[in-house]
């Protein structure tokens, strides 16, 4: 039992290098970028609050413990801005090598239990990964526009890019997407987000 509990420990404290990965979003009410462990605690409050508007029936428990664990794998791979397309190329690679190493530090079934929500995270076929996956991309979004789009700004993004990263959310919920698509509108007309083809 000693040695099982001693894995579980080194686990909890491996991952509290997520709070040392930085991400490109900067908060609203702080001058500085979330780190990922904010982001995953932000999107469980996020996916608690929104979850009448998956468009399926959905286990809200799985939900959480998925956007929990599904940037762990960043504490080696690094957070890959979702619009760095040279960063993206080897992205799968690098994670799923950071995905047998930290997960891999627990007991045999609970590695097992948590590599099998990551991975259906980023596979986001089943109703709960979608979900998870709409999430993701709409808390982001919710960001940039309280800050007047300030990370798009420094980064040069176009509403066509944005509009390609947050088109997912559309198969976990559609009430979200369609409520995203009219802030974007809103920000092209307010300037906080340029048109551009980029």
């Amino acid at each position: 039992m000693m040695e099982r509990l001693q894995q579980q420990v080194e686990f909890l404290l491996e991952i509290d290098k997520l709070k040392t990965i930085f991400r490109r979003t900067s908060l609203i009410y702080a001058d500085r970028f979330e780190n990922d462990a904010e982001h995953s605690w932000h999107l469980a409050m996020t996916a608690m609050v929104l979850a009448e508007y998956a468009n399926a029936a959905i286990d809200l428990g799985k939900v959480i413990r998925m956007v929990l664990v599904h940037d762990l794998v960043e504490i080696d791979a690094g957070d890959t801005y979702c619009y760095d397309l040279e960063g993206a190329r080897d992205k799968a690679l690098r994670e799923e090598k950071a995905a047998d190493r930290i997960f891999g530090l627990l007991p045999r079934e609970q590695s097992r239990e948590l590599r099998q929500l990551w991975e259906e995270f980023e596979l986001g076929e089943t109703p709960e990964a979608r979900f998870a996956n709409a999430v993701d991309r709409f808390q982001p979004v919710l960001f940039n526009l309280r800050t007047h789009g300030r990370s798009w700004a420094e980064n040069n993004i176009s509403r066509k890019q944005v509009d390609g990263r947050v088109a997912p959310i559309a198969l976990g919920s559609t009430v979200l997407w369609q409520y995203i698509a009219r802030l974007l509108d809103e920000a092209v007309a307010k300037g906080f987000l340029k048109e551009g083809e980029k």
